[in-house]
């Protein structure tokens, strides 16, 4: 591959140079990130368009001009860079630099470097340089941090709980009758179970961004386990009559994780309830019926307000929430994960009835023991 400046022809590790090949030859402007090319004697000889917006320094002014020079880069402590890797009078068997943050000016610059050599241990005929900005690695910082800080958040209260009736039962345990003491410790388990819950979803994310989230595949009977969510449910103070199971069956044989998929069934269930209205519907059937895959598909559907238009692209990010009835904003980040680790999909849209409706198909596999 070549790209072209000025006319002339530059090849993929370096430039300018002349030669056949310029008909498809690719334009440096054209690059996201930031390109510098300096020739054999250390001087700038390509400074493409990215480079002169990250750097904030023009082409003219960096052009022909030693390197060092043209990018004065620093180290975070002020020492200058290009004294430290010496690219041209350095250890000859030397390929590069790996990308670094570095200081150019004020300004945050990653920059790599490749030095190109036409045999191993000759001298640098060509240094090439790429440049990107650090938007998105800030961006990647910001987001660690407000979920450091929601997660903080979200701990502090149950465990100023936890801290208060366990520090007063202990200091007064005599002045309180067993049903006081029950309902404290009744209290007590329940923050500890949120606890307990916040972690786990803190250690799913985790899993999730870095592609470490493993699936153990079993036999999993879906509407056995949509009822016994839905009975979770009823048993924990919901109406009976407010849900409605629809099942079309026969089911093909699914394998999947079943921790992880009640993971699943349990959060969508829980958001119809908590941030839908009326009648929570739950169908299930073969996921053939929406998709060309052999699976299973689950449909949760509420009749409340439903989701804005607006906001359905933004419903399976972190921190998104629904309302302002509580919540980390994490859980339909961590369903569409766990879903897609399957193979799965996940989809959201609005019910016949108004509501807010989901549906997440499962393919057949095969058990873990057999992959």
């Amino acid at each position: 591959m070549s790209v072209s400046t000025s006319g002339s022809t530059v090849a993929a590790d370096g430039c300018p140079s002349e030669g056949p090949g310029a008909g498809s030859a690719i334009d440096p402007d054209d690059l996201p990130d930031g390109l510098v090319v300096a020739d054999a004697t250390g001087r700038v000889v390509c400074f493409n368009a990215a480079a002169a917006r990250i750097t904030g320094i023009t082409p003219g002014d960096a052009l022909g001009r030693p390197v060092d020079v043209a990018l004065p880069l620093q180290d975070i402590e002020g020492r200058r860079w290009w004294r430290l890797t010496d690219p041209y009078g350095g250890l000859a068997i030397r390929r590069g630099q790996p990308e670094r943050n570095l200081l150019l000016g004020g300004r945050e610059v990653l920059v790599s470097a490749r030095y190109v050599r036409s045999r191993p241990t000759g001298p640098v005929e060509r240094l090439v340089i790429a440049l990107r900005g650090t938007e998105a690695r800030r961006r990647t910082e910001l987001s660690h941090a407000e979920l450091i800080a929601t997660v903080a958040h979200e701990l502090r209260s149950p465990l100023t709980s936890v801290k208060g009736f366990t520090a007063t039962l202990l200091q007064k345990w005599e002045r309180f009758t067993d049903d006081q003491k029950r309902l404290m410790l009744e209290t007590v388990d329940a923050d500890a179970n949120r606890v307990t819950r916040l972690i786990a979803e803190l250690l799913d994310i985790s899993r999730i961004d870095s592609g470490r989230l493993e699936v153990r595949r079993q036999r999993v009977d879906m509407i056995a386990a949509v009822r016994r969510h839905v009975q979770a449910q009823t048993t924990a103070g919901q109406l009976p009559d407010r849900f409605l199971i629809r099942m079309r069956e026969p089911l093909p044989d699914l394998w999947a994780d079943p921790d992880k998929v009640d993971q699943v069934l349990g959060n969508l269930l829980e958001n119809a309830v908590r941030h839908g209205e009326g009648t929570v519907t739950i169908e299930v059937g073969p996921a053939s019926e929406a998709t060309s895959t052999e699976g299973t598909s689950v449909t949760v559907s509420d009749e409340g307000p439903g989701i804005p238009e607006e906001s359905m692209s933004r419903v399976f990010t972190r921190f998104w929430r629904g309302s302002k009835r509580g919540g980390t904003g994490l859980g339909l980040y961590i369903v569409k994960g766990i879903v897609e680790a399957h193979g799965g999909t996940i989809t959201v849209g609005r019910a016949p009835a108004g509501g807010a409706q989901f549906r997440f198909s499962l393919p057949v596999a095969t058990p873990a023991f057999m992959s």
